[in-house]
């Protein structure tokens, strides 16, 4: 990776990588507090469009390569290694075109929405033990680029659609969160739509109910369900066993006091979907969490 390649991630993943999370955002900027020092205030700005930030506090800006650089205090270099490691989302070589599309997809037609019928979709959702759970998913057909592919789509609330198959993983349309209600009291909070569909294939050996279930479809969304949270008696968090994830589970339990940390389930695995796929055909859960 070089610089140019390196500056063309979204901040937002960047910063996402470092644990750091938008206390406020729309779709043209983002506002987090200070990521080099402790502030109390936002005030370092990000520019989505020309993936640019500035501070405030001090008066400076610049890129990826110049933020990281203040951050870890490493040379450029350093700073590149570092970010081949990182394994960043916006960067994954598509294996159909060998091309980044995370900022791309504005160029895109949807050509065909229907039932997952692809062997290839199907053996996908097989290999992460969601197989029977492709109510809420569509194949979806598309064009970017001149060229067509297929993937396996999960619709958002602002009608876009995250789609997932062995070599993709991109949003159609406008990035958002997707909500699914149920009239309940209670509320789920997932990462991405795998670990929901994950959890609905446990949901009754955990001895759960149906609840609300809320998809961020990245974490970095989490701004966006603030006002969320303040409808429901109690709120169960099925975050990452990350960095991110642990200052997603932070943010939520200090908006709301009936937000529970759920990830005990899958400890020792990376997320809800890895525990699945790991776990022993059969399921017998020994630990119930609270319902």
């Amino acid at each position: 990776m070089n610089c140019k390649q390196f500056n063309s991630i979204s901040l937002e993943e960047v910063l996402l990588s470092l644990g750091h999370l938008p206390t406020k955002q729309n779709e043209k900027e983002a506002w987090y507090l200070n990521p080099f020092a402790i502030e109390s205030q936002p005030s370092f700005k990000i520019n989505k469009s020309l993936n640019c930030w500035y501070l405030f506090s001090e008066g400076i800006g610049g890129n990826n390569v110049s933020l990281l650089k203040k951050y870890l205090n490493k040379s450029t270099s350093e700073i590149l290694a570092w970010a081949e490691d990182q394994n960043f989302s916006s960067f994954q070589k598509q294996n159909i075109s060998n091309q980044n599309f995370e900022n791309k997809t504005k160029n895109y037609k949807i050509l065909d929405e229907k039932e997952i019928v692809h062997s290839a979709l199907l053996e996908y959702l097989k290999s992460r033990k969601v197989e029977n759970q492709n109510e809420l998913l569509k194949e979806i057909h598309y064009k970017m680029n001149d060229k067509n592919y297929f993937g396996i789509g999960f619709k958002n609330d602002s009608g876009g659609y995250e789609i997932r198959s062995k070599y993709s993983k991109i949003c159609l349309g406008k990035k958002d969160i997707s909500t699914i209600k149920n009239d309940s009291k209670s509320l789920r909070i997932f990462e991405g739509f795998f670990d929901f569909l994950s959890f609905k294939n446990v949901e009754k050996s955990l001895e759960k109910k149906p609840s609300d279930y809320i998809i961020l479809n990245s974490v970095s969304m989490i701004s966006n369900i603030k006002k969320s949270l303040d409808h429901y008696e109690n709120i169960e968090l099925y975050f990452d066993n990350d960095v991110s994830g642990n200052r997603a589970v932070e943010m939520i339990k200090n908006e709301s006091k009936n937000a529970e940390d759920c990830r005990v389930l899958y400890s020792d695995f990376k997320d809800l979907n890895e525990w699945l796929i790991n776990k022993n055909t059969g399921i017998k859960v020994a630990y119930r969490l609270k319902r």
